[in-house]
């Protein structure tokens, strides 16, 4: 059975206990999210921010495919060869394709069928094999431009925490909306506190003195600093 997710933003309690019950009828896993972090699948949102960065990098800068008459395509009839380049190239995390994941066999690529020593004749056709060959040029190097932009992204965004417990660390006063003075005045992060559990390896609870004692000691690991 086909595993169904659906990202939904929380509106209300009534809104949510009706989206509960009838999400409990239907089948599908609900995945809450807040307003400050909403991330709820993040394998999803990081295969459709390749794939649309795919898309942008194969149509936005003009690729001119003409034929033998000199009449140039349009992108949207070169989608097909960007989601086969797609489904049929290996990826780094499973070693295989997505094709043979999901339907179990890998199609044949047209340079598959093409007969080595066949000559070509007839000018449309031989001018039909040179898009397909620019095409399909064209859409891998896209697609091997937008894996490594994500890789790159991701690299200089995301480093893994090494925090432990009893560590003195600073805590960011972004979302501090109740400190005494002006906001202009008060100070980018305080502290310092101890960290006295960690809940998982992006989220830490610390321990508040003072005015920050009615503070929510969770945070998240963006928001402190050793």
């Amino acid at each position: 059975m086909t595993q169904i997710w659906i990202q939904l933003f929380f509106c209300g309690v009534a809104l949510f206990l009706i989206w509960t019950n009838i999400h409990r009828f239907l089948g599908p896993k609900l995945s809450f999210s807040t307003a400050y972090h909403p991330q709820t699948d993040g394998l999803a949102e990081r295969i459709i921010q390749t794939l649309e960065d795919m898309i942008r990098r194969s149509c936005a800068y003009g690729l001119e495919v003409n034929d033998s008459d000199g009449f140039p395509h349009d992108w949207c009839t070169l989608i097909p060869a960007l989601e086969l380049a797609y489904k049929t190239s290996v990826h780094s995390s499973t070693g295989q394709t997505p094709a043979l994941l999901e339907k179990g066999w890998n199609p044949r690529l047209p340079a598959e069928t093409l007969r080595k020593d066949f000559i070509y004749i007839h000018p449309t056709a031989s001018s039909f094999k040179i898009i397909l060959d620019k095409v399909k040029h064209h859409e891998k190097q896209s697609m091997n431009d937008a894996f490594d932009y994500a890789k790159q992204k991701w690299d200089n965004s995301h480093k893994v925490p090494d925090f432990k417990l009893g560590d003195l660390v600073l805590v960011s006063t972004l979302n501090f909306n109740n400190i005494k003075g002006p906001n202009k005045l008060k100070d980018y992060y305080v502290g310092a506190c101890f960290i006295v559990s960690l809940h998982g390896t992006n989220t830490v609870q610390v321990e508040y003195s003072g005015e920050l004692k009615n503070k929510h000691p969770p945070f998240p690991v963006s928001l402190i600093k050793p």
